[in-house]
């Protein structure tokens, strides 16, 4: 979502700090601003709606000039997208704040400081974290400690960095529920919401915890938790590397990350097997032991990793023999469950940091849960931190805000996950390999699904005209045509809905006609039957159908019916293989529709609000 960049340096900071915004361009956002304490100690603000590139020419125009900064892209809470609304804010033209999250209880600290005679200028919850720190400073006796005081009034999450123009060589950071990473550089510091943003100015990284608030000059960061107290926090290498304007032959970030998905699901694989079987330490310390206790599994996640997640019911049930619920991380958090025996929680996210997960985690940790596992792309991230078991895709950076190889990286992981328990469990040695087997095969079984590509381009001219579509799959297909039609939804701004296929009669059959697109997942297997009945009430409806189907299902094209023939998969990795069509079904679309692929319109990369 929002994203933040600062830094205290010798040198101007300004260039860097748009060029750290331009590096978190993918996690979305509607406005971009920078402030700058500048020699002569007075403070140089610039906001622009709109593009980064904006906020770049408006510089151009107006050079800043000095070594301490911050900077920010703002994705609407509180307020339009509009320059007034824009971050940073300022109080008395000293203080100056730039903020992710939402502080809940802004409205009654808004009252407190009109009363003390506080003018708002803007529609934000964050103008009163400038306001108050500027209160504060009156009896405090530094920037820190009127952080510090000022912190502990605010109710909600948050990820803020503040600096005040009478001490320009220090910015004072606090996080609570919205992440912040401190990059280490030589006789200069910077901090950013992700450390993509700072890759090109340091590669030593520590990350704040709950709580902490630091204080960040040239020289030094003093890191303190959330009773005030002198902590240390890790200082690591990075080894991921991103070069945000780098797309090579592509045209959109979202069809490179696309046509990663080989070579992703190689790196997700890799080094994880030993002579047919998963190794444990895939999983973390000590995973084999928790995973021998497993009798339940309880999935949280939100989003496109809710349907990974869906997939992974059907497998650990089927093939490792554990019970296991699916549920949406912003439900869980808020009703009383019931916590089974030796139950496991596992958090998906490709972030680490969405904000509804990670707080289901801390629930699930106070509700008695035996463990907790987390699957996510992004090593460091407070998901993996704050989990007893972590198993990381490997999946690369993933730009574009509509999920590919961080999905189909993450199923992976979940099969893997099954094996591994299973292995403990129900599944018998036979199982075991053959599901090892097929997900050896499945990045050449990829490839030869991604020349399909100009087959599916030429059907995605069908939608041009279309707003409204339905998609259908049976068994662990199902969430995949839920995947499907997210996918449509996010880029092409096509209203999608997914059904089970057998649930048509139950209400969604009302809604075929000529002019309701029906897409349909067919791999096969043993409900392939009855999946080819549920695709003839359709057509017997007037209904247009768009089948994927595996070449031995034997469907085939006529006036009602485009039938793509996706390459026969085994079973057990066939969710995985037709997730491919549809991301490009989707991506094709929207080429036609003419929307931003990779920043659809009101939505973010990394969800860190509730």
């Amino acid at each position: 979502m929002c994203g933040i960049v600062g830094g205290v340096a010798q040198r101007d900071v300004a260039d860097i700090l748009v060029e750290g915004l331009r590096r978190l361009e993918y996690r979305g956002y509607d406005s971009a601003g920078v402030a700058v304490i500048g020699n002569d100690n007075n403070l140089q603000r610039v906001r622009r709606l709109g593009k980064v590139q904006e906020l770049a020419n408006a510089l151009t125009e107006t050079p800043t000039s000095g070594g301490t900064g911050i900077a920010h892209t703002r994705w609407a809470t509180h307020g339009v997208p509009s320059e007034t609304n824009a971050h940073p804010h300022v109080s008395s033209d000293n203080i100056a704040v730039v903020h992710n999250g939402i502080i809940e209880n802004h409205q009654e600290l808004k009252a407190q400081l009109r009363a003390l005679g506080y003018v708002f200028v803007s529609e934000t919850d964050t103008e009163v974290i400038a306001h108050l720190v500027h209160h504060e400073l009156k009896t405090s006796d530094s920037l820190l400690r009127a952080v510090q005081s000022a912190s502990k009034q605010f109710e909600g999450a948050y990820g803020t960095v503040i600096m005040d123009t009478n001490d320009k060589d220090r910015v004072v950071a606090a996080r609570s529920g919205s992440p912040l990473v401190i990059g280490y550089g030589l006789g200069e510091n910077f901090l950013a919401s992700d450390m993509m943003a700072l890759l090109p100015v340091t590669r030593r990284f520590s990350f704040l915890e709950e709580g902490d608030v630091a204080e960040i000059t040239r020289f030094d960061v003093n890191i303190f938790d959330k009773d005030g107290n002198s902590v240390e926090r890790e200082i690591s290498e990075a080894s991921v590397s991103h070069d945000a304007g780098d797309k090579g032959e592509y045209r959109h970030y979202m069809l490179k990350e696309t046509y990663e998905q080989p070579t992703a699901i190689r790196n997700t694989l890799e080094g994880r097997f030993s002579e047919g079987k998963i190794n444990g330490d895939a999983f973390g310390e000590n995973a084999d032991e928790i995973f021998k206790d497993i009798e339940h599994v309880q999935i949280i996640a939100c989003g496109t990793s809710y349907h990974s997640g869906m997939v992974a019911r059907y497998w650990l049930e089927q093939h490792a023999g554990v019970s296991c619920n699916i549920e949406i991380a912003s439900e869980f958090r808020y009703r009383k469950s019931f916590v089974p025996k030796n139950a496991l929680i596992v958090t998906i996210s490709q972030s680490g940091e969405t904000a509804d997960t990670l707080a289901a985690l801390r629930l699930a940790k106070d509700l008695g849960y035996r463990a907790s596992l987390s699957i996510c792309n992004v090593a460091g991230s407070s998901l993996v931190r704050e989990s007893d078991l972590a198993f990381m895709t490997k999946a690369g950076a993933e730009i574009g805000v509509a999920s590919t190889k961080a999905f189909t990286t993450q199923l992976v992981g979940l099969m893997m996950m099954t094996i591994a328990i299973g292995q403990h469990k129900a599944m018998d040695e036979a199982t075991q390999k053959q599901l090892v087997s097929s997900l050896m095969t499945l990045p050449n079984k990829l490839e030869e699904v991604l020349s399909l590509a100009s087959e599916i381009e030429n059907l995605a001219e069908d939608f041009a005209d279309k707003q409204h579509s339905l998609f259908l799959g049976r068994g662990d297909q199902y969430p995949i045509a839920m995947e499907g039609a997210l996918k449509l939804k996010e880029i092409s701004y096509i209203h999608a809905e997914a059904y089970a296929a057998g649930e048509l009669k139950h209400g969604p059959l009302a809604l075929i006609d000529a002019d309701m697109p029906v897409i349909v997942v067919a791999p096969q297997n043993d409900l392939i039957e009855k999946l080819k009945s549920n695709v003839e009430e359709v057509r017997a409806r007037g209904g247009l159908m768009y089948v994927f189907a595996d070449i031995d299902a034997k469907f085939a094209s006529d006036d009602t019916m485009k039938v793509i023939n996706v390459p026969h998969c085994d079973e057990a990795i066939a969710p995985i293989v037709y997730t491919l069509p549809l991301q490009l079904l989707s991506y094709y679309v929207a080429i036609i529709k003419g929307t931003d692929v990779d920043q659809p319109r009101n939505l973010a990369k990394s969800v860190t609000v509730e």
